[in-house]
């Protein structure tokens, strides 16, 4: 029997004071998470804990959501505070070496914090994300147009009028979130609490917008695809046949990041680690065991 090891407290960042919570204290590398969002708290990936019997894990809710301070303050919410955060939780917790995990906005974060050239970065896995805004958006839009006629003009007339609340236009939008966010029905408990951080959280419309297809706030031109040569980390990509962030987005990764493979998850969307949750942790448990005996994957593996 594995015994739990667990720590929790909070961190001074810049802004306010960041929750987080350590499980397991295994002698190998560290992994820590980058949650999605913006403001979508760590919740629904309490599933990656199970790696805790052989490495500590670290969660942590990004300032302005979950169990972390919410500070009343717009101008805190820009990927570089998020970027100078990520430093100041390693920092706190002695975190000199890590497997870094980013998924969804985690995964934009994850790319620009790596972009800063960090030191002790092990490996890099980046999950359900993109190297764009514009690349996830259009392919977003794809999506829209194979919904149902009805849903399609729905979301297509709500998103120019704004009209975000119309019993249509939410109709029309919980369909796209059960076919390409999470395709479990119901959804996990762990998820739900997470889709419940973002309702009216100013980090996700500052950042992002209304809903997970309208980014209108200040990512809206986020664009490392000419940038992403300069990881050198070993990568792993993955990413949900039915993933709101396509295959295409995860393609785009995967030819950028010279020592990067890409695995497809075929009966997932947008949270594979939740919907594949056993093939998802061995997946990961085997890549950190591979880059830690020093497998590093070729380009175009």
């Amino acid at each position: 029997m594995v015994t739990m090891h667990i720590q929790e407290g909070r961190i001074p960042v810049t802004g306010g004071r960041v929750w987080y919570r350590v499980v397991g204290a295994g002698r190998t590398v560290p992994l820590l998470t980058l949650h999605g969002g913006p403001g979508g708290g760590h919740d629904y990936l309490e599933s990656l804990e199970a790696l805790l019997d052989e490495r500590a894990v670290i969660l942590y809710d990004q300032l302005g959501c979950g169990l972390s301070d919410k500070p009343n303050d717009p101008s805190l919410w820009t990927i570089d505070r998020f970027v100078r955060e990520v430093d100041e939780v390693r920092d706190a917790l002695g975190l000199e070496r890590v497997h870094l995990f980013g998924q969804s906005w985690g995964g934009w974060l994850a790319i620009e914090y790596m972009l800063s050239k960090p030191e002790g970065v092990v490996s890099l896995t980046l999950a359900s994300t993109s190297a764009s805004t514009a690349q996830f958006v259009s392919e977003a839009q794809k999506l829209i147009d194979d919904l149902p006629p009805d849903m399609r003009d729905a979301l297509r007339q709500g998103n120019e009028a704004q009209t975000y609340d119309d019993p249509a236009y939410v109709r029309a939008a919980a369909e796209f979130y059960q076919r390409h966010v999470c395709r479990l029905n119901p959804w996990p408990e762990a998820l739900q609490r997470t889709s419940d951080n973002l309702e009216g959280n100013q980090v996700y419309l500052t950042m992002n917008g209304p809903n997970e297809f309208t980014v209108v706030g200040n990512l809206k031109d986020w664009d490392r695809t000419d940038r992403l040569g300069e990881i050198t980390a070993p990568t792993l990509i993955t990413v949900g046949r039915y993933d709101e962030i396509t295959p295409a987005c995860a393609e785009t990764l995967h030819h950028g990041i010279p020592h990067s493979e890409l695995h497809l998850f075929e009966q997932s969307a947008h949270c594979a680690h939740l919907e594949e949750r056993d093939k998802y942790n061995a997946l990961l448990r085997d890549f950190l065991h591979r880059v830690e005996e020093g497998q590093t994957p070729t380009a175009g593996s």
